[in-house]
């Protein structure tokens, strides 16, 4: 465990350190949010965060193939590097949309070459841990790869739309996901807790923890494509790699560990971004317009308009990503029973505290106060941005 925290603090002080350099980056180069009819934002803010999380996951893994304890992960194959070069591709496509903003059949196109090429490198989707069913078909196989890797980015990418959002669900629903890839590669290979799965969460949680508080709101700088791609691929990665390495039917058998976790939690850790993409694409598949037309009906904009504050309505995604990814994970630890009234409990207050007018605007209040409370020292912990120089939208279009 000492490892993985060492490899999570090492992806967050890369991250923090890099996100300023790409701010001065982005400005220089017009990769700037104008402020549009849809956002939220009211000044222009710069993008190309997600190149600093990217740095952040790379120097990590960089740091951690130098570990012996990990070695027998970056010896058994070439997979660690294949997850890198694909999250690589996606931050370059990433990086060029938010300068030259492309269209989407090239985004897609590019999404799913960095899939290939993860797949190439030995992360590919072979087995689904129920009833031991495994895909027969190599093409099959690829193409199950294929789809996973580019829904989890697309996904990731439509949930992007307040200030952390995105890099604190992903933080969340991936403390949670490592929690138990952790107990998993403890009970299938007692005396090596080495696990591909484990590193890549470890280090995705800690580059999203490290840009965070530059992203929170009011942002200084904005992810962009080059850092929602990023993480999507990255949470796909750990669930191939997981249902593809760990056999969790023996590990069940000996340890009671439900054998559908591995199916189940990763649809629980992106379950929020799931919902808001499938209720886009069908919203805008029915007005007679492409699912990739941009609109201002996302869950975060309704729960703006319903009244809860910025910071409130991030607080209560981060919520339910909590309830529904550690919900599911409790089934490792408690019995069936005890695990469901754990979520039932957990769903139960995220509701209240969703739906109910009182209790939400006593709340909003009080996180309000907390946020202009802890207002100067972010101001130390990010100093280069207390002062945002203007910017004229017209330069970033």
């Amino acid at each position: 465990m000492k490892v993985y925290l060492t490899l999570l603090l090492v992806a967050a002080l890369v991250a923090y350190a890099a996100t300023p350099a790409m701010r001065h980056l982005a400005r220089r180069v017009g990769a700037v949010t104008a402020v549009r009819a849809r956002d939220v934002h009211t000044q222009p803010v710069a993008r190309l965060g997600g190149v600093a999380i990217y740095l952040g996951i790379a120097g990590a893994l960089v740091v951690a193939s130098t570990v012996s304890f990990l070695s027998p992960v970056f010896e058994a194959s070439h997979a660690p590097w294949g997850v890198l070069a694909g999250a690589g591709l996606v931050c370059a496509l990433g990086f060029a949309d938010d300068v030259w903003d492309l269209d989407w059949m090239a985004k897609l196109a590019g999404q799913i070459l960095a899939a290939l090429l993860m797949a190439s490198g030995g992360v590919q989707l072979v087995t689904v841990p129920i009833a031991g069913l495994t895909i027969g078909s190599s093409y099959l196989s690829l193409s199950a790869t294929v789809v996973v890797v580019v829904v989890a980015i697309n996904a990731v990418n439509f949930v992007d739309g307040l200030d952390g959002l995105a890099a604190g669900m992903i933080t969340i629903g991936g403390l949670a996901f490592f929690t138990y890839t952790y107990l998993l590669a403890r009970s299938a290979t007692p005396g090596d807790y080495s696990s591909l799965a484990s590193l890549v969460l470890a280090v995705l949680v800690g580059a999203c923890l490290g840009f965070l508080p530059h992203n929170l709101h009011p942002a200084r700088i904005f992810m962009g494509d080059s850092g929602s791609m990023v993480l999507g691929l990255m949470i796909a990665a750990a669930a191939i790699i997981v249902t593809g390495q760990i056999d969790p039917t023996v590990v069940s058998e000996r340890e009671r560990i439900p054998a559908f976790i591995p199916i189940v939690l990763p649809l629980m850790v992106v379950a929020v971004p799931l919902i808001d993409m499938g209720a886009a694409v069908i919203r805008r598949t029915l007005k007679g317009q492409s699912p990739f037309t941009p609109d201002a009906h996302h869950l975060h904009h309704l729960l703006l308009r319903a009244g809860h504050s910025h910071r409130w309505a991030v607080t209560v995604l981060y919520l339910w990503t909590a309830v529904l990814s550690f919900g599911t994970v409790s089934m490792v630890f408690l019995s069936t029973a005890g695990a469901i009234a754990v979520l039932s409990t957990g769903i139960l207050l995220s509701s209240l505290i969703t739906f109910s007018p009182g209790l939400r605007q006593g709340v909003s209040r009080a996180w309000r106060s907390v946020g202009r409370r802890a207002a100067p020292l972010r101001e130390k912990v990010t100093p280069e941005g207390r002062a945002l120089p203007d910017v004229n939208p017209e330069e970033s279009s």
